[in-house]
């Protein structure tokens, strides 16, 4: 927390902001406000309300969680990975919702989606940056915009864009990064392409089977092009190491015809069991060995696995913010809260490897012990009274007011 404690200009801003970080590391089984606050100690949850909605703090300016992950992070094999995620949510006020595909859910659902830029190297990995994804819906409706605490000059962009400023924010800031990797929606996108090339920065980006590549025979499918490896160019290679062992597949590596500088070759995945086959478009200043570009290719599951343990373990998906100051906040905290956890661990088993009858220390276990040995929570008797007070007062007045606005529409 003292990264990022010169951000706060007020101390009473910058001693609230620890309190919520425990608390989306604590086992609660819903973090929110209200029960941040009760597991903290707190006799209301106005501390933790106002620090995500009113205190003046920029969270924008706290890319510490940044400079923090790529400090104890570092590797020159290091890779970027960009994906998306999405919160199902109820309304319409909420800031960016509205009925769009979410992973998530796995179909069309109302919700809000942000896109992500995961570190991701041998020793851990960890989210580095983020965007809120904005829909034309709302960039089209100014004060719409205005009322969920956008900006004025608020326009759209695709996910692709938003994952070029982020890795040109990471680039700008003094950080190197030999790959970036991405599911289609990146892959597919010429402009994201050209502003890696440009920048000199290698990328294996999946693409659909449809995709037209160009050869020095004219263009063809990625689909048709597969079709054309003959057996003995598939090799066996592990796309990195999974919950239950090495992950093998069989690969083969195309060179394309393209007339940008550099490297360019589709990337094919094929399943070893299934024979399902999956694309890839590479590109690298210097030829890059098969194994280094299925290394990269793998490092796309990290940020599943980052998403999966900063909604399970630090809350990123339970805030109930409706406006973008507090939803930039509420995640910021939670990926610098996740990001210790992925040090912490690192560091464990970097300089205390664990003896042979015992897994390494995972993130959870982490969360466990610091929460059990350190932290230690409970205020007592009359604390958890005085909170159950609390809420069904306000509960009651939320119902009065609701009961009340429902008999001024009738008149």
């Amino acid at each position: 927390m003292g990264r990022i404690a010169g951000r706060f200009k007020r101390v009473e801003p910058r001693r609230w902001a620890g309190r919520p970080v425990l608390g989306l590391l604590s086992d609660l089984p819903r973090k929110n406000c209200w029960s941040i606050a009760e597991w903290a100690g707190e006799a209301s949850p106005h501390g933790m309300q106002h620090l995500l909605c009113r205190a003046v703090w920029d969270a924008d300016a706290v890319r510490d969680v940044r400079e923090y992950v790529v400090e104890h992070l570092r590797d020159e094999a290091a890779v970027l990975v960009v994906d998306e995620t999405g919160d199902v949510k109820k309304g319409t006020h909420t800031v960016g919702v509205q009925r769009q595909y979410t992973g998530t859910a796995g179909r069309i659902e109302n919700s809000q989606v942000a896109v992500y830029l995961v570190y991701a190297t041998k020793r851990g990995h960890a989210a580095a940056d983020r965007e809120l994804y904005i829909p034309r819906s709302w960039t089209c409706d100014p004060d719409r915009c205005r009322a969920a605490g956008l900006g004025e000059d608020t326009t759209f962009a695709t996910k692709p864009e938003l994952a070029r400023t982020m890795i040109e924010r990471f680039l700008d800031a003094g950080h190197h990064v030999g790959w970036v990797t991405g599911d289609e929606v990146y892959g597919g996108n010429p402009k994201l392409r050209t502003a890696l090339e440009e920048r000199g920065v290698g990328y294996v980006l999946a693409v659909a089977c449809s995709a037209e590549l160009p050869t020095d025979a004219g263009k063809f499918r990625a689909d048709a092009l597969a079709r054309k490896v003959p057996q003995r160019a598939w090799q066996k290679l592990s796309a990195g190491p999974g919950a239950k062992g090495q992950r093998f597949y069989d690969w083969a590596v195309i060179d394309l015809a393209e007339a940008a500088p550099g490297h360019h070759q589709l990337l094919i995945r094929r399943n070893r069991t299934t024979g399902e086959l999956a694309y890839y478009r590479c590109h690298s200043t210097t030829p890059a060995p098969l194994a280094t570009m299925v290394t990269v290719a793998g490092s796309r599951w990290r940020v599943e696995e980052t998403f999966q343990s900063e909604k399970g373990l630090a809350g990123l998906d339970e805030h109930q913010v409706r406006r973008y100051p507090s939803w930039a906040r509420w995640v910021t905290l939670a990926m610098l809260a996740h990001a210790f956890l992925s040090i912490v661990r690192a560091d464990e088993h970097a300089h205390r490897p664990a003896p042979d009858d015992l897994i390494p220390l995972t993130c959870n276990e982490i969360q466990r012990l610091l929460i059990t040995v350190a932290v230690r929570s409970d205020h007592g008797l009359a604390h958890r009274l005085a909170w159950s007070t609390w809420r069904r007062r306000h509960q009651a007045r939320s119902r009065a007011s609701h009961h009340h606005r429902q008999a001024a529409s009738e008149t």
